[in-house]
């Protein structure tokens, strides 16, 4: 290595140093929408679990085993639904359900409350693996297909 003799600077001026990033932005990434019921996360995986399994559930590409409408239910008897149906699923053997909660085309202000509902109830549950927004043709923003634990 006494031979080694650094390289000089690019005359051209192409390296650019990444512009640093600002502490209230990262905070504000991380700390999330801040409580907006329409603001739901689209897709979320567990830890450890492969992004691209949100891929296959998009696509369809798992048979959803059963589904669970809940259009018409009040938001505590919806998360009181989502939790019984998902451990019922389970139970079954089931790898892959949907559960439909509507758009909120009809609720005050167009406002999914049930969506918001839904998708945190299911990012508590421990059987929860992954979850995405279903294909157009299952009914795609107003529905989410969830992918379970193998029992």
């Amino acid at each position: 290595m006494a031979d080694v003799v650094p390289l000089r600077r690019d005359p051209r001026g192409r390296v650019r140093a990444r512009p640093p990033v600002a502490p209230r932005a990262v905070e504000a990434a991380q700390a999330g929408s801040g409580g907006d019921p329409d603001e739901s996360h689209e897709s979320f995986t567990a830890p450890g679990i492969d992004r691209r399994e949100i891929r296959k559930l998009k696509r369809g590409e798992y048979p959803v085993a059963d589904r669970r409408d809940l259009h018409g239910l009040t938001t505590p008897e919806a998360g009181l639904s989502v939790r019984r149906f998902v451990d019922h699923s389970r139970h079954k053997g089931h790898r892959c359900i949907c559960i439909v909660h509507g758009r909120g085309l009809h609720s005050e202000g167009n406002v999914s409350i049930l969506k918001a509902r839904v998708r945190e109830c299911l990012r508590a549950h421990p059987a929860v693996l992954a979850y995405a927004d279903a294909p157009r043709s299952d009914g795609g923003p107003g529905a989410v297909y969830v992918l379970l634990r193998k029992t």
